[in-house]
């Protein structure tokens, strides 16, 4: 996680407080533009926790639509629904137990999937569809947007105890043009590149 922070005085307070808070079940939300390397921030986080030899599993809520992204997320049983897979399907979330679920644009989960979030992170356990009997889940939630979630809380479009939940710490990631040390990223980019180039 420490080698995220360059020399950039923003990216050094975001690392050291995600590393203060690992090992303790904290969600993080991280906040930033696209590009700014969410993503790689929450595999950095996953990879210095004791969750390391786990699963991270990431699930891009804007990329999958609407009519399966709760079976992405809770999984399903066998002739849940029509053209489900012979032995059922495992979600994102069974997938992460005992890792870490990194939920990428978490602004644009549907309100009806977000009410089902929240009961996994308040009960700790998934239903998927059409099982009887839910399932234990152990995991560290991790979810970023780029979107003003409290404008969105105020129009009704997440819902508000969801947003609590998930902000138990809120990180800032800056983007590339506001960093001190751009010029020292883009060297290093450059470098790694040329590497990979001389392998190939």
């Amino acid at each position: 996680l420490k080698r995220l922070t360059g020399s950039d005085p923003q990216m050094a307070i975001n690392v050291e407080q995600a590393l203060r808070i690992l090992g303790k079940g904290i969600p993080v939300m991280l906040h930033g533009e696209t590009g700014t390397g969410k993503e790689m921030f929450a595999r950095a986080i996953h990879e210095s926790s004791l969750r390391r030899s786990s699963a991270f599993v990431a699930l891009n809520c804007y990329a999958i639509p609407e009519s399966l992204i709760e079976s992405e997320l809770f999984g399903y049983r066998e002739g849940a629904f029509t053209g489900a897979r012979a032995k059922g399907g495992r979600g994102k979330i069974a997938q992460a137990d005992g890792g870490t679920i990194f939920l990428d644009e978490i602004g644009d989960m549907p309100l009806t999937l977000q009410t089902r979030l929240l009961r996994v992170l308040s009960e700790r356990e998934i239903l998927p569809l059409g099982a009887e009997k839910p399932v234990a889940v152990d995991l560290q939630v991790i979810c970023a947007t780029h979107r003003d979630l409290t404008a969105m809380v105020r129009a009704g479009q997440f819902r508000q105890d969801l947003y609590f939940r998930l902000n138990g710490l809120v990180l800032q990631l800056p983007a590339l043009r506001e960093r001190s040390d751009k010029g020292n990223l883009i060297q290093q980019l450059l470098r790694e590149e040329a590497a990979e180039q001389e392998c190939e």
